[in-house]
C-alpha cells in the first residue's frame, strides 16, 4: 500500500518517506500474514478508490463490486488492512510534527506559531517586559481534566504497540544511526505492527470503571510524570531565548505550578450506576499508590547520584541533621546504609526519604502527612547543592523531581465527582420527608426557598434514606474521608450536571452537609460547579449566578472557599439540542455574562469547558478556540476535559505532549493579556448578527432533528447508531434511559453515527440557512466579522473543516438504508450542505474548503479514497445484518470492525 500521489513540500518529504516504508511494510505483512491474493484484492480495492476520486469512468461501479457482497471474513480483513494503514499513517503524521520541531528547536526554522517561543515574542514585542511575563506566568494554571467518555474505539493493548512503533519512528530521526541500529529501529516497527496485526482489536468485554482508570493513569504516569520536567524546562529556556541572560535560570521555581491534572474516572456517576462512594476511594488509593512507586525509583536513583562527602565538600548541617532524624524513624532502613556512606549526606537522607515514600504508601504514621514535607525535603537538598558549588552537580536532577512532585502530591491527579441534578433533587426531597412526586412537581423557586431554610436553619433528614438515597451520601462521606487521607488537592470541584437553577447548588451544599463535609458552624466544605449544557440553561447561567452570590447564604460559602467559583459549561448537549452555531454562541455569550457576574462581586471565575474531541461537540484546534474566547474568559487560567482518542493523539507521545502543551500555554498567556478581540464597540456591532444567525440556524437544526417526529427513524436507519450501541469501549451506557428518541441518547453516541455515516450533521446544520438569513441583514458585516473577530473565524473554520470531512456521495448510500425516508430527508440535507459550503466559501474568499490550511486539506484529501471502501462495505454489511434481525453474528463482527476503521481514516469518533 502506498500514499496517493499527492505533492508534498519539501520540508515533508521524510513524511513522505515514513509513509511509504510503512506502507511496503504493511504490504509485505498482508502477503505473509493472509496470502498474495487477499494483498492483490486490497491493491485492486485501493486503486479503484482512488480512481473513483478522480472521476475515471466505470470506477464507481467497479469499487461497488468489489466490496458487495463479500464474505464477512473478507470484508473484516479489507476494513482492517486499510484501517492499520490509517493507523500506521497517524503515526508518522505525529512522528513527522516531533522531527519538524526539533529542526525548529536548532534553529534550523522560525519557531512555532503559537508555541512559547513565539508567544513570549509577541508579547515582548507589544511591550511586555520580562518582569511583566513572569507576572503572566504566575498568574496561570492549565488544567486538562481526563473523562472516561467512551470515544476512544481502539483497545488499550493496541495503543502501546503503536507508542512503540511510533518510539522507534523517533529513533531514526538521528541521523548519526549506523546501518544496524536503522535494520534494528525497522525490525522493531515490523515486529511490533505484525503482532497488533495478530491481536484482536476489539474488547470481548464491556470495561470496568477500573480498566477505564487504568487507561488514564497510563498516560498520567508514563507520559507526562516524563514530560513535565521537560516543559518547564522548556518555558524556562524560552524566557533566556527572548529575554536574554534576565530570563534564564530557575525564575520559575519559586512560582505555583503552571500544571495540573485532574480526572473525572472513578468519579463520574452522571449516567453511569458503576460510579460511586466504592470507586471514588478506589481510584484515589490506585492514583497514590501509583505516584508514590514512581517517587521511590528516582529518589533511589538521587542517593546513587549524589555521592558528595563531606571529605570533599561542604554540606548544609540542615541536610545531616535531616537525615539524623529520619534514622530514628526508619532504623531498619538506616541499617541498611553501609557505614562507608555515612559520609555522604546527601545519599543517606534520600535513602530514608525512599523508605519514607514506602511508609506513606503503606499507611503509616511515620510516612509523610502530605506531599509538601517530602517537596521540603527535595528543596532541602537542592538549596544545599546550589549553596556548596553543587549547581552543577545534581542540582538540576532534585529539581525535576521537585517539578514532578509539584505537579502530582500523593494524589497523582485531582478526582473531580460529578452527578446529575435531577438525582440531587429525588434524595433531597425524600430526606425532608417530603413526598417525592409532588416535591418535583413544586416550581424550582419554591424548592429552593425549602432548601435555603433546611440549611440556615441545620435541618437534618426527617426521613429514612432508601437505597439511592444512601449511595449520594455515602458518596459525600468518602470524599470528607478521601480528602483527610490524600489532601486537599486529591478531590475536585463538585460538579452538578444539567443544572438549572439556584436549588440544584443548595440541594448539594444539604447534602454536603448531612454527608458530613461541614464544619461546626454548618460551612459546607466543598467547591461546586454547576454545568449548563442545554441552549436555554446557558442562556439563564447569568441569571442563576447572579441569585446565588446576592443570597448572603451562598456568597458566604464562596468567600470561605477564597473567593473562587467554577463554571462549568458543556458544548455536547448544546449542540445536540440547537445546532452547532446556536451551541457556541450561547457559550461565548454565558461566558462574558458570566465574567461580568463574578467581577460584580469580587470573585475569581474558573471557567471549565465540557469539550468533546470532535468540532461536533466543542473539540477543534485548542490554541485557537482559547484565543477566540471572550475577554476575561481564560484570565490565567483554562480547564477543559480531554477525552477518548484526543487523549491519545495529543498525548500519546512525549514529544508531541510537550508541543501540545506548550501551544495551550502560548495561548494562554496571549488571552489572559488581552487576546485578539476586536474593540468592544465592533463587538456591539456584530453581536446582532451572531444573535440572528443562531435564532435561524437553531430554527433550521431544531425543525429537522426535533420538530419532525420520523426523523428518528431515519437516524437510525441511515447510521450504524445501532452497531455503535453494542460497541464495547466505555462502562457508561450510550442512552441514559431505555427507549425513546433522540433525547434519551447521549451526545456521543449521536455524534459517532453522523460521523461514521459521512454526513456529520451536527457540526454543520443551520448555518447555511442562518448565514442566507443574516446576509439579507447583515450582510455588510459578515466578511469583516469573519476577518476580524476570532470567535467567528473559529466556527467558521470548524465547520469548513467539518464539510471536508463530510461526504454527501458517500452519505447517500447510507440514505438508501433508510428507504422512503432517505428520499424524503436526504435532499433536505444535501441542500442544506450545499448552502453552508457556498456561504463559507463566499466568506473567506476561498475556491475550495480549507484552502488557507493546506496540510489539513491534503492530508483529508489523501484520506478520502482509503476511507471510502471501508464506508461501502459498512453501507452493505449494514443492510446484510439488518436483514438477518441483527442476529448475525460474523456481520455484527465485521460492522465493528469497520467502526474502527472509518475512526482511524477520519481520526474522529464522538
Amino acid at each position: 500500500m502506498s500514499p496517493r500521489e499527492t505533492p508534498f513540500d519539501q520540508e515533508d518529504q521524510p513524511l513522505r518517506e515514513d509513509v511509504s516504508l510503512l506502507g511496503r511494510m504493511l504490504g509485505e505483512i498482508l502477503v505473509e500474514q493472509e496470502g498474495r491474493d487477499f494483498y492483490e484484492l486490497v491493491e485492486r480495492v485501493r486503486k479503484t478508490a482512488i480512481a473513483r476520486r478522480s472521476d475515471q469512468d466505470g470506477a464507481e461501479g467497479e469499487l461497488e463490486r468489489l466490496v458487495t457482497g463479500v464474505e464477512p471474513r473478507v470484508a473484516e480483513l479489507l476494513t482492517r488492512a486499510f484501517s492499520f494503514y490509517f493507523q500506521l499513517v497517524n503515526l508518522a503524521e505525529r512522528v513527522h510534527r516531533i522531527r519538524r520541531r526539533r529542526t525548529e528547536m536548532r534553529g534550523a526554522g522560525r519557531p512555532e506559531p503559537g508555541g512559547i517561543v513565539a508567544t513570549l515574542t509577541e508579547l515582548k514585542d507589544a511591550g511586555v517586559t520580562h518582569e511583566e511575563a513572569l507576572g503572566l506566568l504566575e498568574r496561570t494554571l492549565i488544567e486538562p481534566v481526563f473523562t472516561a467518555h467512551p470515544t476512544e474505539a481502539s483497545r488499550r493493548t493496541v495503543l502501546l504497540k503503536h507508542q512503540r512503533i511510533a518510539r522507534a519512528l523517533v529513533d531514526r530521526l538521528d541521523p548519526t544511526r549506523t546501518p544496524d541500529e536503522e535494520r534494528a529501529a525497522v525490525g522493531r516497527i515490523r515486529t511490533e505492527t505484525t503482532t497488533a496485526w495478530q491481536t484482536q482489536e476489539l474488547l470481548s468485554a464491556r470495561p470496568q470503571v477500573k480498566d477505564e482508570v487504568e487507561h488514564v493513569v497510563f498516560y498520567l504516569t508514563d507520559i507526562f510524570y516524563r514530560v513535565i520536567p521537560a516543559f518547564y524546562e522548556s518555558v524556562s529556556d524560552a524566557l533566556a531565548t527572548v529575554y536574554g541572560d534576565a530570563g534564564a535560570g530557575d525564575e520559575l521555581e519559586k512560582q505555583a505550578p503552571l500544571l495540573l491534572f485532574a480526572s473525572w474516572v472513578g468519579g463520574d456517576m452522571d449516567g453511569n450506576p458503576n460510579v460511586g462512594a466504592d470507586t471514588i476511594a478506589s481510584t484515589l488509593a490506585r492514583h497514590r499508590d501509583l505516584i508514590v512507586r514512581r517517587y521511590v525509583p528516582e529518589v533511589r536513583e538521587l542517593a546513587s547520584e549524589l555521592s558528595q562527602s563531606t571529605m570533599r565538600v561542604t554540606v548544609d548541617g540542615a541536610v545531616v541533621r535531616r537525615g539524623m532524624l529520619y534514622a530514628e524513624s526508619f532504623p531498619e532502613e538506616m541499617a541498611t546504609i553501609p557505614r562507608r556512606y555515612h559520609d555522604m549526606p546527601y545519599r543517606v537522607l534520600l535513602r530514608l526519604v525512599a523508605a519514607r515514600l514506602q511508609a506513606t504508601a503503606r499507611g503509616e504514621d511515620r510516612g509523610y502527612q502530605s506531599a509538601r514535607g517530602f517537596i521540603d525535603d527535595l528543596r532541602l537538598v537542592r538549596r544545599s547543592l546550589e549553596r556548596n558549588a553543587g549547581a552543577h552537580a545534581g542540582s538540576f536532577r532534585v529539581l525535576r523531581l521537585t517539578r514532578r512532585a509539584e505537579t502530582f502530591g500523593f494524589h497523582l491527579a485531582t478526582l473531580d465527582v460529578r452527578q446529575d441534578a435531577a438525582v440531587h433533587r429525588r434524595v433531597v426531597g425524600l430526606l425532608l420527608g417530603e413526598d417525592v412526586t409532588r416535591w418535583l412537581a413544586r416550581p424550582a423557586d419554591e424548592r429552593a426557598t425549602r432548601l435555603e431554610e433546611a440549611l440556615r436553619s441545620g435541618e437534618v433528614p426527617s426521613a429514612a434514606a432508601d437505597e439511592a438515597a444512601q449511595r449520594v451520601l455515602d458518596v459525600f462521606v468518602t470524599i470528607g474521608r478521601a480528602r483527610a487521607d490524600y489532601g486537599e488537592r486529591a478531590i475536585g470541584p463538585y460538579i452538578i450536571s444539567m443544572a438549572q437553577t439556584v436549588e440544584d447548588v443548595y440541594a448539594v451544599m444539604l447534602l454536603a452537609r448531612w454527608g458530613g463535609l461541614g464544619d461546626r458552624q454548618g460551612h459546607v466544605e466543598l467547591d461546586i460547579a454547576p454545568l449548563f449544557e442545554t441552549v436555554p440553561d446557558l442562556a439563564s447561567a447569568k441569571a442563576t449566578m447572579t441569585a446565588l452570590l446576592t443570597t448572603p447564604l451562598y456568597r458566604d460559602h464562596v468567600r470561605r472557599r477564597g473567593d473562587r467559583q467554577v463554571v462549568m459549561i458543556g458544548y455536547s448537549d448544546s449542540n445536540k439540542e440547537g445546532g452547532i452555531v446556536a451551541s457556541r454562541w450561547a457559550i461565548h455569550r454565558a461566558q462574558s455574562e458570566l465574567v461580568e457576574v463574578m467581577g460584580t462581586h469580587g470573585v475569581h471565575l474558573t471557567l471549565f469547558h465540557g469539550k468533546g474531541g470532535t468540532e461536533s461537540r466543542g473539540g477543534g484546534r485548542t490554541h485557537q478556540a482559547i484565543l477566540a474566547s471572550p475577554k476575561g474568559a481564560v484570565d490565567g487560567r483554562l480547564r477543559v476535559t480531554e477525552q477518548g482518542e484526543v487523549i491519545n493523539a495529543k498525548y500519546g507521545l512525549r514529544g508531541s505532549t510537550v508541543e501540545n502543551l506548550e501551544l495551550t500555554l502560548g495561548a494562554v498567556l496571549t488571552a489572559t493579556k488581552g487576546g485578539l478581540q476586536p474593540p468592544d464597540e465592533r463587538l456591539r456591532r456584530y453581536e446582532p448578527a451572531l444573535d440572528m444567525l443562531a435564532k435561524e440556524s437553531r430554527a433550521a437544526y431544531r425543525a429537522l432533528v426535533w420538530g419532525d417526529a420520523d426523523f428518528v427513524d431515519y437516524f437510525r436507519s441511515a447510521t450504524p447508531i445501532d452497531v455503535i450501541e453494542r460497541l464495547k469501549i466505555g462502562s457508561r451506557p450510550a442512552s441514559r434511559r431505555p427507549g425513546g428518541g433522540v433525547e434519551t441518547l447521549r451526545a456521543i453516541p449521536w455524534v459517532f453515527a453522523w460521523t461514521q455515516s459521512r454526513h456529520i450533521l451536527p457540526g454543520w446544520y443551520g448555518l447555511g440557512t442562518g448565514l442566507a438569513a443574516v446576509e439579507k441583514k447583515h450582510g455588510g458585516a459578515l466578511a469583516e466579522m469573519a476577518r476580524d473577530w476570532p470567535f467567528f473565524r473559529t466556527l467558521l473554520g470548524d465547520v469548513a473543516l467539518v464539510l471536508s470531512k463530510a461526504d454527501m456521495a458517500i452519505a447517500r448510500r447510507y440514505a438508501t438504508l433508510a428507504g422512503d425516508l432517505g428520499e424524503r430527508f436526504f435532499p433536505q440535507i444535501l441542500g442544506e450542505y450545499e448552502r453552508t459550503r457556498s456561504a463559507i466559501l463566499r466568506l473567506t474568499g476561498e475556491a475550495e474548503l480549507l484552502d488557507a490550511d493546506p496540510l489539513t486539506q491534503r492530508t483529508i484529501r489523501l484520506r478520502d479514497p482509503y476511507v471510502d471502501p471501508m464506508s461501502l462495505l459498512q453501507v452493505d454489511l449494514l443492510a446484510r445484518w439488518r436483514e438477518t434481525g441483527r442476529e448475525d453474528e460474523t456481520l455484527e463482527h465485521a460492522l465493528l470492525i469497520t467502526l474502527n476503521g472509518i475512526a482511524h481514516g477520519l481520526r474522529a469518533t464522538g
